[in-house]
Parts: structure tokens; C-alpha cells; sequence
């Protein structure tokens, strides 16, 4: 965050302004075609390498991005990939590569210029206040203690006297040390827990989330919202009535970042579990979009304008993806269903079908995949690439038997 302006790198290596306040965004300017480092920023300026071996200093405004300079590491025919950030310290810039470390700079030692205000170490009023933990999901009746820190205009820590609890969104108790405990209801919710020392406010995010079997159809949802536990939804995804019938759509809306996206609705540690969705594919310009159901981080894919069927534990690295042809067509409901199960020694298997609504389940799987070394756990999801929408429905996760 650069004042009001907030910068962010894709893994396609396009670096991106963005209004802090509307989320509007403000330019775009591609560095590459791979990008793994993360976006660093000292003096103005923003020190960012892509895996393609190119180390980029910037200049970026409200307006554009102006290239500083920018150097090859190695050569463009064996290039050395920057994956880590960038460190900058003592008036110098630490790069590391898969090959070596470079910095740049003055080659004499610089003491850096710091200056202590006189409240560094003093007892301030506190104008910020940290409530930890800031995200958290739960089940339900389950407890966790939140803490406080208080910081004063410096951003210094400064001692917190006991804070108001309130709750906002959520059903449940806390009191007055910060314990909330979740109603036993297996309803999922969200809400946030808010903490009040001296007129000034800090929150957390909570989730309940029941256990499985979850089911969801999207009849309940307004209009252009979303289920409210899920996450990576916002301007993104959007239920709407189709043909007479309430669907999720993954939208075409928005800027070129938001086409892909990965919805959530889960938490991290289950495992051995089943997703099911029925699925629709419209066409827009002659294009046809992808879409799939993730499940322990494994993703069942269909590709539209490739035909395909994949299952794969990471989409950008397709060494790892098994694939088969499959005849998708547009304005079509199918079934999709994908299972991951943990087996011995580490491995995970996954196997997905796909088939016509209306029609009777395949007996057989589809595709499958046993992983060697693999994904023990993670959160249930969709994806959606909608180069044109793709609808959603009858939405479903059980726990394998």
C-alpha cells in the first residue's frame, strides 16, 4: 500500500495499481510472463524479480509506471528465477536468485538514518487497537480466547487496559477477558468480534463452520450477493436468476484480474471428502470458459475452448496434471464430482466424473490421479475462468465413507 494507491503482481508477471478506497483499477503494466516474488517498496520506488530472471526497479503514480531500470540475471536463453522479494536494508537492495545473491548499492557500509520520537518508548493514548486472532474459523461451540495490543501515533505498542467485548454478525458469547464460545446451531456464519479500549475499536473476523455433509442451491441468496462464509467471492461471483432458476455466476465483469477466480467454503484441515456441483458453460466472441471443483487442493477442470478434462494439485505447473479429452458443451448442465481419499505413505488419490444432468451417474470414475507425494488437507472450492459466464448449482460436499 502506497498511500491511497494498493500494488499487486499476478503469477503472470502483471504488476497493477489499484484505488485503495473504490478498488478501481488505475494501470497495468506487464514485466514478464512467470512471477513468483513478492512486490517490495523503499523510497518511492518498487524492486520486484520474476522467475523469467529480470529484476525490475520502478517508479510508479497515480498515472503509470515508469521502468527505472531493469537487468537480466543470467541470460534470457538460461535465465536465473527470482522467487523470494527482494530485502533492502543499510541503503542497499538484496536480490536472491536460484544461482546467487546480489546486492546493489554503494559498496562502503551506510548507518541508516533513523530518528526516535520522544513517545517512542512513552505512555501515549493509544489511536490504534490489535485484536489477535484477526481471522479465525471455528465450528460450532467451539472457544478461543482473543487478545489486544494497543499502538499509539507512532506506531509504537502502548499498554491497553481491559477492552468492552461486543459481538457483530455472530451468534454466541464472549466476555470479559475476550472468550467467545460459537452457538452449538449447525448453521454456518460470519461475523466479526469487536474490542473497545477508550472510544477506539479493533476487530476480528470469525467463521462458523458446521461439519459435513454441506449442501447449497443458492435459492436463499439476494440478488448479486454471495453465500457470506465464502471466501474470494466479492465482485467476483454473483447469484442471479437464469432461465427461472437462482445460479451462482462466475461473472465476466470487472477488470482482466478478476476473470479467474477460486472460491472457498471450507476450512483447511478437512480431508477425504467428495464436492459435487452442476455446471453450465455459456459462449461469448467464440469463447467458451474453464471450470471445476476443488477439493483438498486438488482441482477437477473443464476446458472450453480445449475440450479437456484435468485433474491437478496446481494449475500453473502441468507436468503434474493428468489429462483427457472431453466434449463440453455450451449452454449445457453437467454434473461434476470429484473425490479425494489419503492413502499410505503419504500418497492421495483423486478421481473426478463428469456427465449430462438428467442422466444416470457413471459408475466408473473418469480420471484419476494418486499423487506420490500429496495434499493431506484443504478447503472445498469452484473455479471459474469465465471468458464467458459459467453458472453454478446444487452445490455439494460429503464426507467420504
Amino acid at each position: 500500500i502506497d498511500g491511497d494507491r494498493f500494488y499487486q503482481v499476478d503469477n503472470g508477471a502483471n504488476l497493477a495499481a489499484f484505488d485503495l478506497k473504490t478498488g478501481k483499477q488505475l494501470w497495468l503494466q506487464n514485466l514478464g510472463t512467470i512471477q513468483k516474488a513478492s512486490l517490495v517498496m523503499g523510497d518511492g520506488k518498487l524492486y520486484v524479480g520474476t522467475e523469467n530472471g529480470k529484476f525490475f526497479i520502478l517508479k510508479p503514480s497515480a498515472t503509470g509506471c515508469e521502468i527505472l531500470d531493469q537487468d537480466q540475471l543470467g541470460t534470457e536463453a538460461k535465465p536465473e528465477a527470482i522467487l523470494a522479494g527482494a530485502a533492502i536494508a543499510g541503503g542497499r537492495v538484496f536480490v536472491a536468485s536460484d544461482t546467487a545473491v546480489y546486492c546493489i548499492g554503494g559498496k562502503s557500509k551506510r548507518s541508516p538514518n533513523v530518528s526516535y520520537s520522544r513517545d517512542f518508548y512513552g505512555n501515549n493514548p493509544i489511536t490504534h487497537l490489535q485484536v489477535s486472532p484477526v481471522e479465525i474459523t471455528l465450528r460450532p461451540g467451539e472457544n478461543v480466547t482473543f487478545g489486544i495490543k494497543g499502538f499509539n501515533a507512532s506506531g509504537n505498542i502502548q499498554p491497553a487496559a481491559s477492552a468492552q467485548w461486543t459481538l457483530e454478525g455472530l451468534r454466541g458469547n464472549i466476555n470479559d477477558k475476550g472468550e467467545y464460545v460459537a452457538a452449538t446451531d449447525a448453521v454456518a456464519q460470519v461475523g466479526t468480534i469487536k474490542a473497545t479500549v477508550n472510544g477506539v475499536t479493533g476487530t476480528a473476523r470469525v467463521r462458523v463452520i458446521p461439519p459435513l455433509p454441506y449442501s447449497e442451491n443458492f435459492d436463499a441468496l439476494a440478488p448479486n450477493t454471495v453465500p457470506m462464509f465464502w471466501t474470494n467471492t466479492q465482485l467476483k461471483f454473483a447469484a442471479r436468476e437464469v432461465n427461472g432458476q437462482k445460479v451462482l455466476v462466475k461473472t465476466t465483469e470487472g477488470t482482466s484480474l478478476l476473470t479467474r477466480a477460486r472460491a472457498y467454503f471450507g476450512p483447511v484441515e478437512w480431508h477425504d471428502y467428495t464436492v459435487e456441483s452442476d455446471i453450465y458453460a455459456t459462449e461469448r466472441r467464440r469463447q467458451q470458459g474453464d471450470s471445476g471443483v476443488i477439493a483438498q487442493r486438488y482441482m477437477l477442470m473443464l476446458y472450453g475452448n480445449a475440450q479437456k478434462l484435468e485433474i491437478t494439485p496446481w494449475q500453473p505447473e502441468t507436468n503434474r496434471a493428468v489429462t483427457i479429452p472431453f466434449a463440453w458443451k455450451k449452454d449445457t448442465w453437467y454434473r461434476m464430482k470429484l473425490s479425494v481419499e489419503n492413502l499410505p505413505a503419504g500418497k492421495v488419490r483423486a478421481r473426478g466424473k463428469v456427465w449430462p444432468v438428467g442422466e444416470a451417474e457413471p459408475k466408473d470414475w473418469l480420471i484419476e490421479k494418486i499423487d506420490p507425494i500429496g495434499n493431506r488437507q484443504g478447503s472445498p472450492g469452484i473455479y471459474g475462468n469465465a471468458l464467458a459466464e459459467i453458472y453454478f448449482d446444487n452445490l455439494k460436499v460429503t464426507a467420504n465413507r
